[in-house]
């Protein structure tokens, strides 16, 4: 079965109130559980902020470590979501659970996730 990248942004330097952060996390955790159950589940995690990041490159035959992120970003991927499914659109269907639980209460809304398959090889 092939597998997906469900890619979670965020704004850079947006946090929501601990008490709404505290919600989407459990809701999270409860939908992870679910992937689990159903069988779809390979990998998950959150990252730290972009600024936490470090770029490795080669330049001229050498080796060049650089802190930060590559690029400047108004968004930075948050967290992500690897998922063993039958096709790019049950990958869909888990993305929008995902997105669902990443709408905060009384936003119209929420958290964009990127669907990308992973090659076969």
């Amino acid at each position: 079965m092939p597998r997906f990248l469900l890619s979670i942004y965020q704004p850079e330097n947006e946090t929501p109130p601990r008490e709404l952060l505290d919600k989407v996390m459990a809701d999270m955790n409860a939908l992870i559980e679910e992937a689990k159950a159903a069988g779809v589940w390979v990998l998950n995690g959150g990252l730290h902020p972009p600024r936490t990041a470090a770029v490795v490159r080669v330049r001229r035959g050498d080796l060049l470590t650089t802190d930060g992120p590559f690029v400047e970003l108004k968004e930075h991927i948050g967290g992500f979501l690897v998922v063993e499914v039958e096709d790019r659109e049950a990958a869909l269907e888990w993305a929008g659970k995902v997105a669902r639980v990443l709408t905060l209460p009384g936003q119209a809304d929420g958290l964009s996730v990127e669907v990308r398959p992973f090659h076969h090889g």
